[in-house]
């Protein structure tokens, strides 16, 4: 892979490694690129963590760029938890133009997906979640996108690119590869009535906070079915994270953070993460890196506990349910994993398209759907998804 041209190494000086090889911490077992001309062998590599080095785009939240080295700095101090197969492939640097960072991502990233490498995207403002959804267009996959953020980021009409307008570039670009959004955590108060209504319009998944942090547990579907999450700091609270210029007093506490990222890890669909907004400039003591150390760590543990649970690869190791609902044609099937009783459901879908939508007609749930369904009620996401289907 040529991804090399794009990085340069880091500074490892003043980081902590363990002194007894026998208690081996991250920065000892990463493959780090920190000389030149050295960068890491990729064989044999699940995980890649890129830092990117660009916030001018950034609104209101300028000093991101700088997140990378200081989440590294205390993320190789923790001890691994798994035998990880990590590497870390440096910092892209702001290009001379904007555009040359958005491309250099966008090439790399690709590169990695196309070599089964997840990429975890460190550093810099939201907007480069739309160049990490174009490594997907490069590859021609269609896909699904989580996002932890108090707002939407749809921005106003017309408006360039940038951290709160990124979703609506994603939703406009064509050829468009975006099957589903879920929003978790939006914070009521920060989003006018217009786009929430145009989000239910588009048949977009959005969770309020309240609603996500009463039951945790149900998030788990949602992260489930995705195929790239991005995480915005300024959605955990401000006592927890204060390292965002945007940081609200409400938002996830620091282990729900972590939570999510472990469901996030666990899920055999997603490919890609990015931890954005995190401002080195506004933290205290490291309190935001060490949190985002954390939640990286949990994110690799959920990622090496994987069942490799994919019910339409493997259907036979799956029980099968069928329920009929009054007054509605279609039966719900729901299916129930042997190896962790996680549960599916299968959404019909037009014989002309199934193959383009194989990865999509299955929809991750929760035991609660079923339980809606057996009260002859349509589950809200087997109803999202079959409007968008059919």
């Amino acid at each position: 892979m040529e991804t090399d041209l794009y990085f340069e190494p880091i500074n490892l000086e003043g980081y902590e490694f363990a002194e007894k090889p026998l208690h081996k911490r991250m920065g000892d077992v990463v493959r780090s690129y920190h000389s030149k001309g050295k960068f890491p062998d990729l064989e044999d590599v699940d995980i890649a963590l890129i830092g990117v080095q660009e916030d001018r785009n950034a609104i209101s939240n300028r000093g991101s760029a700088d997140a990378a080295d200081q989440i590294r700095k205390h993320f190789y101090k923790l001890f691994q938890g798994e035998d990880v197969r990590l590497a870390d492939l440096g910092n892209i640097r702001a290009g001379n133009n904007i555009n040359d960072t958005y491309y250099a991502l966008t090439e790399a990233m690709a590169e990695l997906l196309k070599h089964d490498i997840f990429p975890v995207v460190l550093g810099g403002s939201q907007d480069l979640s739309y160049s990490m959804y174009k490594a997907y267009e490069k590859i021609g996959q269609i896909i699904n996108i989580v996002a932890v953020d108090p707002l939407f980021d749809l921005g106003e009409k017309d408006e360039e690119l940038s951290s709160q307008s990124y979703l609506s570039k994603i939703i406009l670009h064509q050829p468009n590869y975006l099957f589903n959004y879920t929003n978790l955590g939006y914070q009521t108060y920060y989003v006018d009535q217009e786009a929430i209504e145009l989000m239910n319009n588009l048949f977009f998944d959005c969770y309020r906070l309240g609603q996500v942090r009463s039951d945790l547990s149900e998030a788990e579907p949602l992260l489930r079915n995705a195929d790239m999450l991005t995480f915005d700091f300024s959605a955990i609270r401000a006592s927890d994270a204060p390292a965002n210029k945007n940081a609200c007093p409400n938002g996830f506490y620091g282990e729900e953070a972590c939570q999510i990222l472990r469901y996030a890890g666990m899920s055999d669909k997603l490919t890609a993460l990015g931890l954005f907004e995190m401002n080195p400039q506004e933290d205290r003591n490291g309190q935001t890196a060490s949190l985002a150390s954390q939640m990286l760590w949990y994110f690799i543990e959920g990622f090496y506990n994987r069942l490799n649970d994919i019910p339409y690869k493997f259907k036979n190791e799956f029980l099968k349910y069928t329920v009929t609902i009054q007054d509605h044609q279609e039966q719900i099937v729901f299916y129930k994993s042997k190896k962790s009783d996680r549960w599916w459901m299968e959404v019909p879908v037009k014989a002309s398209i199934r193959t383009k939508y194989e990865r999509h007609h299955f929809i991750p749930c929760s035991y609660k759907d079923y339980q809606t369904a057996l009260q002859d009620e349509i589950p809200d996401r087997w109803w999202q998804a079959y409007q968008k289907l059919m």
